[in-house]
């Protein structure tokens, strides 16, 4: 039976869930397996540091990192193994998100993380999507079959908004 790809999901708080959830969904699409956790990287730090060290024994190839406020997380997971961490920055309610994104962005030299927009899970799952399909062919086909969907979609957009203009 082939390798099933498995991409791990950390979230710093469950308030988080609701913007991860669309993360979620687009791994499931793609067939890709997924867990979730709750993990802070101030109040549960030595459980941060064993999801991490242990990632790549037990079977992960990326992970995801979603934190909000001063969003550590993605960086502590980072520093912990050598998968690629993706940042998902968290809408906080005092600066939008920018401190969130601030915290995830500016990883010092030899710490990377890869970092989406401010509440852009889709787009960390799709760039989970796209590093896995390194070593996952049928995810790249998969990759462009979605990215073909999307231009098709954008054309019938246009096509009904050409027929609107005409009967202006």
């Amino acid at each position: 039976m082939p390798k099933q790809p498995k991409v791990a999901i950390i979230m710093g708080s469950d308030s988080d869930f609701p913007i991860v959830e669309g993360c979620i969904k687009i791994l499931k699409e793609f067939g890709v397996k997924t867990t979730v956790n709750i993990c802070s990287a101030h109040r549960t730090p030595d459980k941060a540091s064993e999801l991490a060290k242990n990632a790549e024994k037990d079977g992960y190839e990326v992970i995801i990192a979603a934190a909000g406020k001063a969003a550590h997380l993605p960086g502590v997971l980072a520093a912990y193994t050598v998968l690629p961490v993706i940042g998902l920055p968290i809408k906080s309610s005092t600066l939008d998100g920018l401190d969130s994104l601030l915290s995830i962005v500016q990883m010092p030299s030899g710490i990377p993380v890869a970092t989406v927009a401010i509440n852009g899970s889709e787009n960390a799952a799709l760039l989970a999507v796209q590093i896995l399909g390194g070593a996952y062919p049928g995810l790249r086909t998969m990759m462009h079959e979605y990215k073909l969907k999307m231009a098709e979609n954008i054309a019938k957009k246009d096509l009904q908004l050409q027929e609107k203009l005409r009967g202006l």
